[in-house]
């Protein structure tokens, strides 16, 4: 069985955990099914007892040998066989940590007993001394009742952990009040006043009734009318409640497993939140519908349902109405709005991060040695590191991905990649397509760009610039036109100093029209030249380190004239002059010139201060 982070294995998940490497999983959350007779769309869940403990023994151990030293294993079991499984898993090996109860709305009607409304979760770890825990992470910490109930200023100011009990209802119910938001039981019912108008009802609003020692967690269930739903799959956990376990027992990059996949929804949590993940899932359908699940999202994106409190967000109360003059009812911003705005701006902040933790990780895994300009510059190395960051999942187009990375190697976060392997084109390599990288990019910095970052991140507009780039001057690659046009601004800075130092002659030379010249008598020396018009208007200034081979790219052939008449509205002259120009000089002439020449087509960084 081939096996693959990032995706769901159609398969036995015994045999696929055991095609993993030992110790290699940082969190597994198991939700098997319960052997109550339910039935799956190719299990039927009706085994006897003895074999149902016997597969689930092996399934269990083969969760034990993946997990690491610090993993963590969660399982989510019902009434039959939860002490059972229990007892299982400690004699596999596991350590116990806590027995937890998900209470949940819409409960599952049963017959001559009470309606069942609760699943076990059971929370264990390889090493009691040794796991990950992530109790002082700030996503995993809400407001106390001291701070926001009774206002204490001796309130802890960083909150605290939650509470097991979990009061969030569906995303989807309206009309339903909750006990403790009306200001007394005649009063009339308030609307709700987000745009799903939904109650959202949190522990500490009811903080004289739920206390720290107590373990229930409440959550709805995920019923079918619920947006939350997949509509594939009949038994389907809450991501808020996937997400509190993934992100309290798993850092960041961890690896995830879900053994039994089915609706994907730990698969889908794990990716939100910036995890790597894999499940296992027999039914082709379910793998099927769990991979389009998994496509539609992207790393950061917020979790479905009604978020966690945020420890900046004051407590849950009904709307308030403020009379106008005119005696008309503005609704105010209530603590809802508030919620909301600050769980937007939160979820906006980690998905910005996550993004740029994978788009970094994308770099690792495609740069080859190369530095960040070669990978956003070279078609063939962008075109991989796109395709990472696709199978990364993360929000966002290539475009994004290229100017995140250039903000990321400014920030100082890539050092730890160093620029191995060399790309080796020289200022005698380019420079007879020199002028054409320099006319594309300052064409494109009049017409729309704002800067080379921007015309080389944006494959549309570095697309535009090579057309421009190939029509001057046939021949060249994309990367070596673009690679002309990192060396021209590299080099600007340089350029205008030293251009600043040379006295620019009077005149550069014999002018000459430009049909009218025999290219083999044109000296194949270092030089400057001057293209211009009857009206001595001057289009270009350039400076070369062969006049007549560079003369030769630039006018030589009638198509490459044709196309410098469509830039000019005269037949254009030409004027050289000889310099000592080497590479390491380059562009300093140039840059005198342009200090004497307003030009319209060459790069305005290259001017000369006067």
């Amino acid at each position: 069985m081939e096996v693959k982070q990032n995706d769901i294995v159609a398969g036995d998940c015994i045999e696929g955990m055991q095609a993993l490497q030992e110790g290699s999983v940082d969190l597994v959350f198991a939700d098997p099914p319960f052997n109550t007779g339910y039935h799956y769309d190719v299990y039927d869940d009706r085994l006897a007892a003895e074999a149902y403990q016997d597969w689930s023994r092996d399934w269990i151990a083969a969760v034990y040998r993946i997990l690491s030293s610090t993993g963590t294993f969660w399982l989510a079991i019902g009434d039959e066989y939860a002490a059972d499984l229990k007892l299982l898993c400690h004699d596999v090996g596991f350590h116990f940590r806590s027995w937890v109860i998900w209470y949940y709305t819409f409960g599952v009607n049963c017959s001559r007993k009470f309606t069942r409304s609760h699943t076990h979760l059971l929370h264990m770890v390889k090493d009691p001394e040794s796991f990950t825990f992530r109790e002082d992470a700030p996503e995993n910490r809400i407001p106390s009742a001291r701070q926001l109930v009774y206002k204490d200023k001796r309130a802890n100011p960083r909150g605290r952990l939650p509470d097991d009990t979990w009061i969030i209802p569906p995303a989807d119910l309206t009309g339903q009040l909750m006990e403790g938001l009306l200001d007394s039981p005649s009063a009339p019912p308030a609307a709700p006043i987000d745009n799903q108008q939904t109650w959202t009802l949190r522990p500490q609003d009811l903080s004289a009734r739920f206390q720290s020692q107590e373990d229930t967690w409440y959550f709805p269930r995920v019923a079918g009318t619920f947006k939350e739903r997949t509509g594939f799959h009949g038994c389907q956990m809450p991501e808020q409640l996937l997400g509190r376990i993934i992100r309290s027992c798993s850092d960041e990059d961890q690896f995830v497993v879900d053994p039994f996949s089915g609706s994907a929804t730990t698969l889908a949590v794990a990716k939100k939140l910036g995890r790597s993940y894999l499940g296992f899932e027999i039914s082709d359908d379910y793998v099927r519908f769990g991979r389009e699940r998994l496509e539609s999202i992207r790393v950061g994106d917020a979790l479905d349902g009604s978020p966690e409190p945020l420890l900046s967000a004051p407590q849950t109360s009904r709307s308030r109405v403020k009379k106008t003059k005119q005696g008309v009812g503005t609704r105010s911003i209530t603590s809802s709005s508030a919620d909301r705005l600050a769980h937007d701006r939160q979820t906006a902040q980690q998905q910005r991060e996550l993004t740029c933790r994978g788009v970094r990780d994308a770099f690792r895994q495609t740069y080859g040695g190369y530095s960040v300009d070669r990978v956003v510059i070279d078609p063939e190395l962008n075109q991989q590191f796109q395709q990472c960051c696709k199978e990364l999942g993360l929000a966002g187009d290539l475009r994004t991905w290229n100017i995140l990375l250039f903000r990321l190697r400014k920030r100082g976060e890539l050092t730890d990649f160093p620029a191995t392997a060399r790309t080796n084109i020289s200022w005698n390599d380019c420079d007879p397509f020199l002028f054409a990288s320099e006319i594309a990019l300052q064409r494109l910095l009049d017409d729309s760009a704002e800067s080379l970052d921007e015309v080389l991140c944006d494959p549309v507009c570095a697309a535009e610039f090579d057309v421009i780039a190939a029509s001057l001057a046939p021949g060249y690659s994309s990367l070596q036109y673009r690679w002309a046009a990192l060396k021209l601004r590299k080099q600007a800075a340089v350029a205008r100093t030293r251009g600043a130092v040379l006295a620019a002659p009077k005149r550069l030379g014999k002018t000459q029209l430009l049909d009218d010249i025999n290219w083999r008598r044109i000296p194949e020396k270092p030089g400057v030249y001057r293209l211009s018009d009857a009206q001595s208007r001057t289009y270009y200034v350039g400076e070369t380190l062969n006049l007549q081979d560079r003369l030769k790219h630039h006018f030589a052939t009638r198509k490459a004239r044709r196309h410098w008449r469509k830039l000019t509205d005269d037949a254009l002259r030409l004027q050289t002059r000889i310099t000592e120009t080497s590479p390491g000089d380059m562009l300093s002439w140039q840059s005198c010139l342009l200090r004497r020449y307003d030009t319209a087509l060459n790069y305005r960084e290259l001017r000369a201060a006067l």
